[in-house]
């Protein structure tokens, strides 16, 4: 038989169980004040930056000049408050695309031409801006503008890179279509498709613009003075796109969805397609008050219009991957990152947005 134990070994052996007790509500209670810390932390950090983000949107720079590389000379800078003097703007941001650029801006340049032999009252600029290359991407983009002369392709130069969203901001903000498509340098969407944008504008511009008059044919209507958004989109190549894919990357980018709708809100199911039209109107309440300078600025994009009750269309495009793409999976992070900011600084109103009228 076991001998009972004494009440001094029963005592050790209740101390021997409630150290380790004790040394584990220590480490939840260091614990809970760790997660905490650094909870208020981050909260700290994204309020710090929003801060520092809330007059991005402003720009105070030198104005933006365009060279014309056959005469050497200067030509003076339109802004997106002047009056349209083209028909359509394509609007091209590049950063290191020596390669991919040319081939894209060939098939670009061709289309266009082509349509205004057929269309006398067709006129168009293609504005290329590359952000900061260390590449040919100036050689290239220079060569096109010898080539088609500085009234149809134009080059602004941002010295140093700052992101796709701020090239394609400055862009807009210098062109002179009255309506104003942004295209990726890659090609990846057929630029054919940008009638697609086109017609659906027109036909909503013209509903927006019946409203207030009686008769569609009124010789005032201006779609630039409508404002209007079409998104081009690939969602329709999701179910593909899934299967394909790794099961990480999948996982990445519903996630990454997830987050854009509780910033955004629904109704734009593709919201990264680099295939997008504006008239001169809503591009220029947009775009005098984007502030995300990089990837998530498409994002912002939706949250602005509908803040400015601008309608959004989104059209199904012609798409494929082409090789050379700039996005990998570091820049989810970095995007996650921007929405975040995106969020304290418009609800919490450090984000003011200006031209509401």
């Amino acid at each position: 038989m076991k001998r009972p134990l004494d009440r001094v070994e029963s005592l050790h052996l209740q101390n021997l169980i409630e150290v380790p007790n004790h040394r584990m509500e220590e480490y939840m209670y260091l614990l809970v004040n760790f997660f905490l810390i650094a909870v208020v932390g981050f909260i700290f950090v994204v309020i710090v930056e929003a801060y520092r983000r809330r007059n991005n949107h402003l720009h105070v720079e030198v104005p933006a000049i365009f060279e014309d590389p056959n005469s050497l000379k200067q030509v003076p800078c339109p802004h997106v408050v002047d009056p349209a003097e083209k028909y359509m703007s394509l609007i091209i941001p590049a950063f290191n695309e020596e390669h991919r650029l040319p081939g894209a801006l060939e098939e670009t340049m061709n289309y266009l031409q082509q349509r205004a032999s057929k269309d006398p009252s067709f006129s168009y600029e293609v504005v290329i801006i590359d952000d900061g290359s260390a590449d040919g991407t100036k050689r290239v983009a220079f060569e096109f503008v010898r080539k088609y002369t500085v009234d149809k392709v134009r080059v602004i130069l941002l010295g140093r890179n700052h992101g796709k969203g701020e090239a394609i901001r400055k862009g807009i903000l210098h062109s002179r279509g009255e309506l104003i498509l942004m295209l990726d340098a890659d090609g990846a969407t057929k630029v054919t498709d940008l009638e697609k944008l086109e017609n659906q504008i027109q036909v909503i511009a013209k509903k927006q613009f019946q409203q207030g008059k009686s008769s569609p044919s009124d010789p005032t209507f201006r779609v630039s003075d409508i404002p209007v958004a079409a998104f081009g989109s690939r969602a329709h190549l999701e179910e593909k796109a899934l299967a394909t894919r790794k099961w990480y990357r999948n996982f990445l980018m519903k996630g990454f969805h997830l987050v854009v709708l509780l910033a955004a809100g629904p109704g734009v199911r593709d919201t990264q397609c680099g295939f997008k039209m504006f008239t001169r109107a809503a591009a220029r309440r947009l775009f005098s008050n984007v502030r995300l300078r990089r990837w998530c600025f498409d994002v912002e994009l939706v949250f602005l219009c509908k803040w400015f009750r601008i309608p959004i269309s989104e059209i199904s495009v012609n798409w494929s991957e082409i090789p050379g793409s700039k996005v990998n999976l570091m820049s989810i992070p970095n995007m996650l990152w921007e929405l975040v900011l995106m969020s304290a600084g418009y609800r919490t109103g450090m984000w003011r947005i200006s031209g509401s009228t």
